[in-house]
This record gives C-alpha cells, structure tokens and sequence, in this order.
C-alpha cells in the first residue's frame, strides 16, 4: 500500500483492518478475512476505481457522494479517507452495519454520515432524491437493478459509478432511458490478479418519479 497511501492513511487502514475483523465475528462484514487481501481487494481496488473516475472528471472536488449497500463500507470510507474534500454519506439497510459504520467513523475519526435505510425507499423522500453529485455502488446488485436504485438519488449533471467485475452485464439501454441516464464510460482496470470494471452513468435528466419500485419488483422484474 506504499505508493498508493500517505503514512497517516496506512495507519489509518492498518487500524481498520484490526477492528474490521474484530467486528466480523459478530456481523457479518466481509468474506475477505486474510490481510493482503483486505488491501488488495478492499482498499486498493477502491481507491483505484477513485482515481480512475477522477481521471474522467466524474468526481469534481468538494462534491458530495453517496455509497448505497455500503456495507463495511467499501467504497465510501476509503474514497472519503483520501479524498476529505468529499461529503460522503454511506447507505445500508442493515442497521448492525450502520452501527459498525458509526463504531469506526469514532474510532478512527473518520467523516462521513452513515443512514440506516433502502435506497428504494429513502430516494423517494426530498432529502435524497437528486441530491447528490455522485452515487456509487460495489457489487451490491446486477447493472439494471442498480441503476435503478442509484440514479433517482443523483442530481441531473452528476455521476452513478459502479464498480463491478468484468464480466458482461447486458443490455442496460433500457434502463437508462428509463432512468435519466446515460453510458458516459466503462473502464477496465486490474487489481493484482483481479479484473475490474468500472461503469459510469451520466444523469442527463431527472428520473421518473415512479422510480424506484419496490424491491422485490426490481429484483424480479428489471428494467431490460
């Protein structure tokens, strides 16, 4: 992690390492228990996915983001740790990870908003919907469900950046024309071993305000 973090940040992670996987044993955070991995496939790839979107512009300074299915937090709190210019506000619907989420944002003093929430139903509420500059999402759900769940919380002129693996996804046409969205670029990368990729939506008109669905509608019946 040397070349990719200061010497606060790596003591940073090094610090959340320990209590993620402390943690871990009473709710369930991550399948990813070995150290090297945690950095490679945790911390790097979403710090890389980062700097990628910022190359493209996708992440202007001092914009605010926000991670839905957040989970352990990945990639909120680290895009937050390097970036501290960002407004990041992390977006699950378990509350024992929310309360992990709050545990760290303490210990570590780290600076973020963590909500207990769905995104499918908490986008519909004026306080979310088109509010933020960037949604993101790692591997929560497939591409039609996820632009769904992300895009209606994007301001027209921001950004839905999903990181996913390289395997093809289909046809998401539909559901960006449906959504407001469109393919503003896909971008492959590699972390160690590991192929990722990259999908950015551009939000280039306001969503329909019967979306999102519920979930089980999303998940049953995507938009394809």
């Amino acid at each position: 992690m040397e070349n990719t973090f200061t010497k606060a940040e790596r003591e940073t992670l090094l610090r959340l390492t320990d209590i993620m996987l402390e943690y871990n044993k009473k709710v369930n955070l991550t399948a990813i228990t070995e150290r090297h991995e945690i950095e490679e496939k945790h911390y790097l790839d979403c710090v890389k996915a980062l700097r990628l979107s910022e190359s493209g512009g996708y992440v202007p300074r001092g914009t605010s983001v926000v991670d839905v299915g957040s989970g352990a937090g990945f990639p909120g709190v680290l895009w937050g740790l390097v970036r501290p210019d960002l407004q990041v506000t992390l977006l699950d619907s378990l509350k024992k990870r929310v309360d992990y989420l709050e545990h760290i944002k303490a210990e570590l003093s780290l600076d973020y908003t963590a909500t207990h929430g769905r995104s499918e139903e908490l986008s519909h509420a004026a306080e979310y919907r088109d509010r933020f500059g960037v949604a993101t999402a790692r591997a929560v759900a497939n591409m039609p469900a996820l632009i769904e769940l992300c895009l209606p919380l994007v301001k027209v002129g921001g950004f839905f950046i999903a990181l996913k693996t390289d395997k093809y996804e289909g046809d998401i046409t539909n559901a960006l024309g449906s959504l407001g969205g469109e393919l503003a670029d896909v971008i492959d990368y590699r972390v160690g071993d590991n192929k990722r990729r990259l999908y950015v939506i551009a939000k280039n008109k306001p969503t329909e305000k019967s979306f999102p669905r519920k979930r089980v509608n999303i998940t049953k019946n995507p938009i394809i």
